[in-house]
């Protein structure tokens, strides 16, 4: 999947890269389960994840966050934390950079809503086979704590190419979204 050609193409595709879309992605993860649902419409409408969705203009990548979780699942997380920062080139559709969160507490009760279906799943048994192919690379360490950084390149949804690198505690991920494409 990493082979030469692809990664080439990754490094290509970055050179002066600026994202068509900014998006969160938050896991709210408490007692070893997560909570993800299953997306009923929209980007990714079918798969599993974790709640998420478009920054609005003036919005900050955690309030994103906070906001898609709520409308999507029906809980409020508490303090969500920055856990990485991703961008997603797509061969065939729109660039994301995509800013992970995690929170391990919330108010409120998890319930379908238009936009998903949520559940809890164990940590260890992430339904992995369900979700984007690049989860199987990150999740399971941003849910041990991990923060990253990270490259993916797709095409036709299919991950083809990824880098990643773990960014230590003291150093700052980039929480500012650029400004976007016109």
């Amino acid at each position: 999947m990493n082979d030469a050609l692809a990664a080439s193409e990754l490094d290509r595709r970055l050179v002066g890269w600026t994202p068509d879309l900014v998006g969160t992605l938050l896991f709210l993860a408490v007692d070893g389960r997560v909570l993800l649902i299953r997306k009923r419409r929209g980007h990714g409408a079918g798969k599993i994840n974790g709640p998420g969705g478009k920054l609005e203009p003036g919005e900050t990548p955690a309030d994103c966050a906070v906001r898609e979780t709520v409308e999507e699942t029906g809980v409020r997380p508490a303090a969500p934390r920055l856990a990485g920062v991703f961008r997603f080139v797509d061969t065939r559709q729109p660039d994301w950079l995509g800013y992970i969160y995690t929170a391990g507490s919330f108010s409120g009760a998890p319930c379908t809503t238009p936009e998903g279906i949520p559940r809890w799943y164990d940590t260890a048994a992430l339904p992995l086979d369900e979700m984007w192919d690049d989860d199987r690379y990150w999740l399971p360490r941003v849910l041990a704590g991990e923060r990253l950084r990270g490259d993916f390149l797709f095409s036709d949804g299919r991950l083809r190419a990824h880098r990643l690198e773990s960014v230590p505690e003291g150093d700052v991920l980039r929480a500012e979204p650029p400004a976007l494409r016109p």
